[in-house]
Parts: C-alpha cells; structure tokens; sequence
C-alpha cells in the first residue's frame, strides 16, 4: 500500500489512549498466564480446559452440544474438540452422540471432573481477586467490567 492509498480517517490514538492500550495489552497478557500457570500447577489444568468445565457445569445435566460448547467459549470448533479429547482421556469429560440427531455430538462433565472443577475453582476464583479485584477501587473494577461488556457486545457477532 502506498502512502496515497492510506486512509484518511484513522482515529490515531493519542499519548493517554496508547498508554492505557499497552496497559491493557500488557496487563491481560500477564493475568490470564498467571490464572493459567496457577491451574497447571495445581490442577494439570488450562486456562481453556477450566472455562469448557465451568461451561458444562452451567448446563442442564453437566453438557452441550460440542459446536454450542465452541460458540460459548470463543474458540474454533477444533480447538475445543482436541481440548475435549484430552479431557476425556483424564477421564472428567465424555462425549456421545446426540440422541435427537445422530449428527450432533455432545460433552458431558463427569462426577470426577465436576470434583475437579470444585477444586480447581478455588484456585482460580482467588487468582482473580488477589491478580485483579483488588488492584483498583470497586468502582474501577465496575467501569472495567462495563467497557469490556461494551466490547464483548459490539464485536460477538464477528467472531468465526
């Protein structure tokens, strides 16, 4: 692209918005490592494997349809069924296939992954407030979850 072929109307950001972008950048990246180093060591478990668990410990009788479990975790349909594979192979997931439509298939947390998770929770939630909550006021914590509301809301539709 040549500099006649730029666009005109780029918001640049300025000095504070570039600032807070790489705080945000910066700051994301560290929390969901450190969340992610905490489950691993503790609970042979990723940051992904304990947000599919906590998936399907939500549902009706512990489980979803594999490609519904893709859609409400945000991640590609084969990335959540190599995650399901080896989960299933810790033996606190299952997989069948639907009973509605042979097509479908869907996963089920077991009572030893729900235990898992039980225990795994623990971890994680004092992850969040000792790395997050408490790092600002309450209400800069309410304004944190309000803007990325706003983002989740605005770009849910584009993913995939």
């Amino acid at each position: 692209m040549t500099t006649t072929d730029a666009p005109t109307d780029t918001p640049w950001l300025d000095q504070d918005q570039q600032r807070v972008w790489r705080s945000f950048l910066g700051g994301v990246t560290v929390l969901l490592d450190q969340l992610d180093r905490d489950l691993r060591s503790k609970h042979d478990l990723s940051m992904a494997e304990y947000e599919i668990l906590v998936r399907l410990s939500e549902a009706s009788d512990r489980s979803i349809r594999m490609a519904e479990l893709a859609a409400a975790v945000a991640h590609s349909r084969s990335r959540v069924t190599h995650t399901i594979a080896r989960l299933e192979r810790d033996g606190i997931v299952e997989r069948f296939q639907c009973s509605s439509d042979g097509r479908g298939v869907t996963a089920r947390l077991t009572d030893h992954g729900f235990s898992v998770l039980e225990q795994a929770a623990h971890t994680h939630v004092r992850g969040v407030h000792d790395y997050l909550v408490t790092q600002g006021s309450p209400d800069d914590f309410a304004a944190l979850g309000r803007v990325m509301e706003s983002v989740r809301t605005n770009l849910e539709g584009s993913r995939f």
